[in-house]
């Protein structure tokens, strides 16, 4: 079993960089592979809704980070997606990257637990949570909480550290993902299945 923990931060070592981490200890403290992905400062496309992934299950952009997160989700059993606030919001970046990766690639998350992380100074990390966890809630993902909202308070990665309650959320969040992947492969060990579920229907409003 392996997860794929993602740090939509352009800075390698900061705050965001700091939660995936203590996520990533606790998830390997269960016995479950963690891969942590740092996106960095590279430049990367917007989705520019060209239709060309319909059918090749890869984005026509095929210099960026996109691809090669699509080929990485296939062989991943769940997700944590990491973000710093900008204007209470997610990094334009990581938006971006998750944006195409689900649009080109949804079918190598479909039915796998994702969560999000998100750090801030001060504010704006309920508006940045909720938006990140929008990309679960149309791919047919199970949604992994914590014991609180998962987000962590710090200017720096040592003030991270010093969150106390921010520490204590990212580290159940890693052990409740490591439960949930490990329930799922036991349910498929004794055949049960994620179902086949339909997305053929489609509905406009204006007609």
């Amino acid at each position: 079993m392996k997860v794929l923990l993602v740090n939509g931060s352009p800075r390698a070592n900061g705050c965001t960089h700091t939660a995936l981490a203590i996520v990533k200890e606790a998830l390997e403290a269960d016995g479950v592979e963690a891969e942590l992905i740092d996106l960095g400062s590279r430049p990367v496309h917007d989705c520019i809704a060209c239709g060309k992934c319909r059918g090749r299950g890869a984005c026509v952009f095929d210099d960026d980070v996109v691809n090669t997160l699509i080929e990485k989700a296939k062989g991943a059993d769940g997700f944590v997606f990491g973000s710093p606030v900008y204007y209470a919001h997610p990094s334009g970046q990581l938006l971006s990257v998750l944006d195409r990766a689900f649009y080109a690639g949804g079918y190598a998350f479909a039915g796998k637990p994702g969560a999000s992380v998100v750090s801030a100074r001060r504010g704006g990390t309920a508006a940045s949570f909720d938006v990140l966890n929008k990309y679960f809630g149309i791919s047919q993902m199970p949604v992994v909480s914590s014991s609180y909202w998962n987000m962590v308070y710090g200017s720096t990665p040592e003030q991270v550290l010093r969150d106390a309650e921010g520490v204590q959320t990212m580290q159940n969040l890693g052990h409740n993902m490591a439960y949930l992947v490990k329930c799922i492969a036991a349910g498929k060990a004794q055949g049960v299945l994620p179902p086949a579920n339909t997305t053929s229907v489609r509905t406009n409003f204006i007609r």
